[in-house]
């Protein structure tokens, strides 16, 4: 299996490390230096298999990959075979999540009502149900939310990605800001992924892999014009200015490292998920090295 012959490796072997994340451009953008060989990795080849939250999931659980980009909901599910990495996550501070609706509703409002959602082993959707536990999900492709809100398909419709910028444009209006009342209730940030490892690589090829994702957001981060210009391609239709202001949202100073604040902040995420009954327990989270 990818990875699993690391342990004999010579100076000549080439080893393959499998790294499945999303199509977005803040993926894009997070690992462009790796994707265009910006970094030297001597002795590793990184192949980068874009997909799906539930399809990464699925390989995870395979061992089919050897990082995993994961939601901080869906880690649980792996968490037997993948220990979170130190770097690559996706943390809010303050703004996060929103709910979004065609009618000015009061939060209280939301109980009851049918809402779009993107999938329920997202990070978005456990937030949402602890916020709010009486409601009737309507599951959809998140670009397609938006729609389905305008048409009065669904009450409302809860938005991740670049329908949070945008959505004022649209005629719609915000219910609740997750990120906002998640920061009020705990005073931490919304955890919403990060990048995952398989333990059967072992710790020490695990942190040389932390090293490389976070060499690479460290080369977007100080490379931004031509790391955004990349990260374009994946934009859906974003113009630079929104592309950029979205890639910020999610690659900032918690994608090149947790810290205390951000490892509480996951771990009060997935123990306040799992206490509702919304996660499997237990309610561990394992941490690969330092930040």
């Amino acid at each position: 299996m990818p990875g699993q012959q690391t342990a004999s490796k010579t100076e000549k072997e080439t080893v393959e490390i499998k790294l499945a994340h999303s199509p977005d451009s803040d993926d894009a953008f997070m690992f462009y230096a790796l994707a265009t060989h910006k970094l030297a990795t001597p002795g590793y080849k990184y192949t980068h298999i874009l997909s799906d939250n539930q399809s990464r999931n699925g390989a995870a659980l395979s061992e089919t990959c050897d990082v995993t980009a994961s939601s901080f909901a869906g880690y649980p599910v792996i968490r037997d075979n993948d220990v979170l990495l130190g770097c690559g996550a996706s943390v809010r501070d303050a703004h996060g999540r929103v709910v979004v609706s065609t009618k000015s509703l009061k939060p209280a409002e939301l109980a009851g009502k049918r809402i779009a959602v993107p999938g329920l082993k997202t990070s978005s959707y456990l937030s949402l149900k602890l916020y709010e536990p009486n409601f009737e999900p309507v599951v959809m492709p998140f670009d397609k939310i938006i729609d389905a809100v305008q048409k009065d398909l669904v009450e409302a419709g809860l938005l991740i990605h670049e329908g949070q910028l945008f959505f004022p444009k649209m005629g719609l209006h915000r219910v609740v800001d997750l990120g906002i009342w998640w920061q009020e209730l705990t005073g931490l940030p919304l955890p919403l992924g990060g990048n995952a490892v398989r333990r059967a690589l072992g710790p020490e090829l695990g942190r040389q892999i932390s090293r490389t994702i976070r060499d690479s957001v460290s080369y977007g981060l100080e490379h931004r014009e031509e790391a955004l210009n990349y990260a374009m391609q994946f934009a859906r239709e974003m113009d630079t200015d929104l592309a950029d202001k979205f890639v910020g949202m999610y690659v900032n100073k918690w994608t090149l490292g947790y810290g205390e604040k951000g490892r509480k902040a996951v771990k009060e995420l997935i123990k306040r998920g799992t206490k509702a009954g919304l996660l499997p327990g237990p309610p561990t989270v394992d941490f690969l090295g330092e930040d």
